[in-house]
């Protein structure tokens, strides 16, 4: 969502002679939050109202009444706008390459190129410019909250062992499951007949789902959880990737399709969950890539054009027998790590790279070396020496397991952190349909 930095200013018109002639009035964009120095439009949760709408046309789910739509929405943006406000703060930006491929995968998934896409948008009334902003502006969220995050998470050698040793406990087995999840938020300190009022909703709302009622509609009309735009439904989760709050509810033997589990009540409120469906279990066989690579970062001298340029230089130079990778990358990569070893990375599971280099490092053929391609860390030359598939190594599994206990805490500690940028945050709402409880 494009941030709004000016705002629309009424046109006073001054009387100069009689009789006055005025212009036929139309309506103004309003004013609905303040947050810190910018502001949210009438405008804005319109539009976000709309895709949403369209959203759940296509699924042909039920929303709520638009009062109560609107007021998540604008939860939503003012969320967002904190969050692209420490991004600016710290500099944080989504550059056009990285962009580009997300923009790219998008239109693969639907079997588009850019521009039937861009084609598409427009067809259906919908600003392609605006549909790239708001691309931009979830990457950049999502990128944030890794950064913020990652400093709040605090994981000791002795935890990272003791899921080591539950894997392997396990054989690397795993049972996945896809659930849907209500949360009404209740406070401790609260009034009792408030409390009392929250858990007679929950089980009105878990007495709905047992006739038959679909939770996801009643999740968007009442939840006030991280997923509650998205009907609740938090996608297909190992019991290790299932936020700590309620993991334990979950078993990979007796929990099946269709269970409905709550209310539990934990220091957030009363949740209710329903398994959508599950995956049975199968053991998990690693393909490890043995690769190297040279990195080259982009900055205020060195542009994304020029890094690109530079590496496709080195790329022909090998080909050409002219220079050799490691030569090469001991000079010039600027991962310290690989480039003093002639780029190599060793023996890993492509897993615990990030996504770009991942599935570039199982799709290349061995030997080959890649194009230049763009990660969030810079710009790679890529070469994949050799493929094996093994049982997951010591090494693989620590990173699993590290991967598993971060995975469990990042929802509360999302939750914990947004709560403290909104209470440092200047905000003010002037609808008061949309007040929004402090959380």
């Amino acid at each position: 969502m494009k941030l709004i930095k000016n705002i629309l200013l009424p046109f006073v018109c001054a009387t100069l002679i009689a009789p006055q002639v005025f212009a036929e009035s139309k309506p103004l964009d309003k004013i609905e939050a303040v947050v810190n120095q910018e502001v949210i439009l009438t405008s804005d949760i319109k539009r976000m109202q709309n895709e949403i709408k369209d959203r759940y046309k296509e699924s042909g789910k039920s929303l709520p009444a638009d009062d109560v739509l609107q007021k998540q929405i604008l939860d939503k943006l003012i969320g967002d706008r904190l969050q692209l406000q420490i991004a600016e703060r710290i500099g944080l930006r989504i550059n056009d390459a990285q962009l580009n491929q997300t923009l790219q995968q998008i239109a693969n998934e639907k079997g588009l190129t850019l521009s039937q896409l861009q084609d598409d948008l427009e067809k259906n009334g919908k600003s392609y410019a605006a549909f790239v902003d708001g691309i931009r502006n979830e990457l950049t969220i999502n990128e944030i909250r890794q950064v913020q995050i990652r400093r709040r998470i605090n994981i000791s050698d002795q935890e990272v062992e003791q899921m080591v040793k539950r894997i392997n406990e396990q054989g690397q087995k795993t049972t996945q499951f896809q659930f849907a999840h209500i949360l009404l938020k209740t406070n401790s300190d609260s009034p009792v007949k408030e409390q009392q009022a929250i858990e007679k909703q929950a089980n009105e709302l878990l007495a709905k789902i047992k006739q038959g009622e679909d939770i996801s509609s009643l999740a968007v009309k009442y939840s006030q959880g991280p997923k509650s735009l998205e009907g609740g439904n938090w996608g297909w989760r190992t019991i290790d990737e299932i936020p700590t709050l309620f993991a334990d509810l979950f078993d990979d033997l007796t929990t099946k399709k269709g269970d409905i589990i709550g209310p539990i009540r934990t220091d957030l409120g009363l949740h209710i969950i329903k398994i959508l469906d599950k995956k049975g279990s199968e053991s998990v066989m690693t393909v490890e890539v043995n690769a190297r690579h040279i990195l080259i970062k982009s900055n205020i001298i060195l542009s994304d054009e020029k890094a690109e340029k530079l590496l496709k230089d080195y790329r022909q130079a090998i080909l050409d027998g002219t220079e050799t990778f490691a030569d090469l990358a001991n000079e010039h990569s600027q991962d310290p790590g690989s480039a003093v070893k002639g780029g190599k990375l060793g023996w890993a599971d492509p897993n615990m790279y990030v996504p770009e280099f991942r599935d570039l490092a199982l799709s290349l053929p061995m030997g080959e070396i890649s194009a230049p391609f763009r990660t969030m860390h810079g710009w790679h030359l890529l070469q994949v020496m050799d493929k094996r598939e093994s049982d997951t190594t010591e090494q693989a599994t620590k990173q699993k397991a590290y991967g598993i206990l971060f995975k469990q805490r990042f929802p509360a500690e999302v939750y914990a952190w947004m709560n403290e940028i909104r209470q440092e945050a200047y905000i003010k709402i002037n609808n008061p349909n949309y007040i929004i409880e402090a959380q």
